[in-house]
């Protein structure tokens, strides 16, 4: 199983994000996580990209206008990926991802 944490920064995001929005994006990480168990790449509805400004930062699609960005961290269990939740919101967080 994947680990995670979470930078101050996506937190603070996350806590402006109305309730309906909060329950897309949880959706889309159990989308997230049963990919990355599967080992076979993200399904294309998730829309995983590389952050074209920021070199190792990666972008998640949850809704038509939401946006989350991660790297990947150092593993906190060997053999399984560890995800740094960097910003959420709209396309704006791509400004500073």
């Amino acid at each position: 199983m994947p680990t995670y944490e979470r930078s101050p920064q996506f937190d603070r995001d996350y806590a402006k994000l109305p309730s309906n929005l909060k329950e897309r994006f949880r959706l889309a990480v159990r989308r997230f996580v049963d990919d990355l168990e599967a080992g076979h790449g993200f399904r294309s509805g998730l829309r995983v990209k590389g952050v074209q400004a920021a070199k190792g930062v990666f972008e998640l699609t949850w809704a038509p206008d939401g946006r989350a960005t991660f790297i990947y961290g150092e593993p906190v269990v060997e053999g399984e990926p560890h995800i740094v939740w960097r910003r959420i919101g709209t396309h704006d967080i791509l400004r500073e991802p």
